[in-house]
């Protein structure tokens, strides 16, 4: 699976964004996704995933409330809302694609396929 993650950009503090990945295969929508986001110097940092096995969607403790994922099937895309956007939120961002069993949902290694990135500028 190919994925494309688009829609990053400069944003000033308290904003919005909308990031999204997009596959062109169709097999895309059998697979859970997951967005991650790496600093520099820092960790790649879970922030959200929606699981294919349950349609549940899952947060990273610091994006609850202000990040929703949602999955737009006719476009093959999945998307992430980005309101109330904090300088700390600055980062690439990437998206993923796998089958990882739920207790490895937010782990990068549960992953198998991954985007090239979208870089977020958050301005305060």
């Amino acid at each position: 699976v190919q994925l494309q993650a688009s829609g990053g950009g400069l944003v000033q503090a308290g904003g919005s964004l909308r990031l999204s990945c997009a596959a062109s295969e169709r097999t895309f929508n059998s697979y859970s996704v997951g967005w991650f986001r790496q600093a520099p110097g820092k960790e790649r940092e879970f922030v959200a995933a929606l699981a294919v096995q349950n349609m549940h969607t899952y947060y990273g403790d610091s994006v609850k409330g202000r990040f929703t994922i949602s999955r737009d099937k006719a476009k093959n895309t999945v998307n992430l809302q980005m309101n109330s956007l904090k300088p700390e939120d600055a980062a690439v961002y990437l998206c993923a694609a796998g089958r990882p069993i739920i207790s490895m949902i937010s782990r990068p290694s549960g992953y198998g396929y991954w985007g090239q990135g979208t870089l977020v500028t958050v301005s305060s």
